[in-house]
């Protein structure tokens, strides 16, 4: 038979241990470096045009849709580059409002899509977009990633 004290003793979970967090700093990578099927990258950028290609507003405007903004769709296309290229990258909804041109922006934990078969930079949920000063660097306008067309071939081994 066990008293209360015993059985409060059996409920308690084992003491957690504290982790220390250690952030490391952000390696940065250059437009040119960039690969199909890679994520994780962080860039400081210029953004040359913004192209809107879609604007959508939801016929389910009432206050009992599923996610918030679901009421509103933006979807804008980018240009951005620094001094190795460019790569067209894809704003979506209050990613839009950042992607000015002529503003310079950091990408943090950005990924590559492949669309039509040539690459298209973006960041979900888990990355960031943050307006920074004005970088020094001019674009090299001439190397654009996306017009170069990847095709998937799978290897017998």
């Amino acid at each position: 038979m066990s008293t209360a004290a015993e059985t409060e003793i059996d409920i308690k979970q084992p003491e957690q241990v504290a982790r220390v967090v250690t952030k490391r700093k952000p390696v940065f990578v250059k437009v040119g470096d960039l690969k199909p099927g890679t994520n994780g990258h962080t860039l400081a950028v210029k953004v040359l045009s913004a192209t809107t290609v879609l604007d959508k507003k939801s016929r389910y405007t009432s206050s009992y849709t599923s996610r918030p903004g679901a009421a509103h769709t933006r979807i804008s296309e980018c240009l951005i580059g620094d001094e190795t290229g460019t790569v067209l990258f894809t704003a979506r909804n209050d990613q839009v409002d950042l992607m000015k041109p002529e503003t310079t922006v950091i990408i943090r934990n950005a990924k590559i899509d492949m669309f039509k078969g040539s690459m298209r930079l973006a960041v979900d949920k888990w990355g960031r977009i943050e307006v920074t000063e004005p970088a020094s660097f001019t674009v090299k306008e001439d190397n654009n990633l996306s017009l170069i067309e990847y095709e998937l071939v799978n290897v017998e081994e």
